[in-house]
């Protein structure tokens, strides 16, 4: 895809399962943004900030295809979309680029998703394999590395996903070798435009990738960059639009995502949120629970929403703040099952 070539003087994008970083940041930057969510896969805290920051917020329920792609039409006519992006995952994808297609309103064919989605979990990996994910921008089909993060695990014997580190400390001939990897799958796939987030398995004999996913990365990936790098990967989405190509500083610092590792249950009482919040090296936190809430188990994806973000000179500084950051959170939590 080429520079954006709106129809009016306002640039006005329809996207799919946006995060609110992610609308806000484009709103910044002079564009006029739909947003359309599943309601029952968007967290309610997070509604009103997608809603504030969206032209409109528009709910529908995402197993009904044919009402997802009448949504795409509809809004696309009501208020001459120039552009749908899906930013999200899952079933969702396909209807939504399919339909866009077919208006001429989206960067890359219905095929490149089809692709991109048959392969995922094709390639299995131990449980063991250390991992990175791979952050890229494809920019009129040339693929611009924005940087790689290293999982954090429980270790043995179930290596369940605590947090995330980037810079993933690497050599450079690793990195070659990853990116040789990601770049060869990503253009086998045809894609044109757009972020791309892929899982990489570390094996003895090189790299595997077991997942390629045409979104940005979840998880606060995008803010791990912004704090280890200066470089905002959100907002380098919609200068892309616009014909930017990325320029991508080298990293100054580590950043580091950690869950909260909180045993399943029902939360009784909780205190430290606010002295997490006002420690100096601490770059962002969520903890999006009230007493009576439901606590899902470590590896459990939902366990995810509760998180802290820091900063640091080393891997071993993160981890140690990281590891400060879940002392200061004193939980009591009642066992149950979900």
């Amino acid at each position: 895809m080429g520079a954006f070539s709106p129809r009016s003087s306002q640039l006005r994008l329809l996207l799919v399962m946006p995060s609110h970083q992610l609308v806000r940041k484009g709103a910044e930057r002079g564009f006029r943004i739909w947003s359309v969510w599943d309601p029952s896969q968007l967290e309610a805290d997070f509604a009103p900030r997608v809603e504030e920051v969206s032209e409109e917020l528009l709910l529908t329920d995402f197993t009904d295809e044919s009402g997802l792609r009448e949504t795409v039409a509809r809004t696309v006519r009501r208020y001459g979309i120039d552009a749908v992006l899906p930013c999200g995952f899952g079933g969702s994808i396909l209807p939504v680029v399919q339909e866009a297609w077919q208006l001429g309103l989206s960067p890359n064919p219905p095929a490149v998703y089809e692709r991109l989605q048959s392969c995922q979990g094709e390639d299995r990996a131990p449980a063991e394999a250390p991992r990175v994910s791979v952050e890229t921008l494809t920019v009129d089909g040339t693929h611009h590395f924005v940087g790689m993060t290293a999982q954090r695990t429980t270790g043995p014997p179930h290596f369940l996903v605590t947090g995330y580190l980037h810079p993933a400390p690497l050599t450079d001939d690793e990195q070659k070798i990853i990116s040789a990897a990601v770049e060869e799958r990503l253009t086998a796939s045809g894609y044109r435009f757009g972020p791309a987030h892929t899982e990489v398995a570390l094996l003895p004999y090189g790299p595997r990738i077991v997942s390629c996913r045409p979104h940005l990365g979840a998880d606060r990936i995008p803010l791990l960059v912004e704090i280890a790098r200066g470089f905002d990967l959100e907002a380098a989405v919609f200068t892309a639009l616009l014909g930017g190509r990325p320029v991508v500083p080298k990293a100054s610092q580590y950043a580091e995502v950690g869950f909260f590792l909180l045993p399943e249950g029902r939360l009784e009482t909780y205190t430290g949120t606010e002295d997490i919040a006002v420690t100096p090296w601490v770059r962002g936190a969520r903890f999006p629970y009230t007493v009576g809430d439901r606590i899902a188990s470590v590896g459990d994806s939902r366990a995810r929403r509760a998180y802290v973000v820091v900063e640091g000179s080393t891997p071993e500084v993160t981890r140690e703040r990281v590891a400060k950051a879940r002392e200061d959170l004193v939980a009591d939590i009642r066992p149950t099952a979900w």
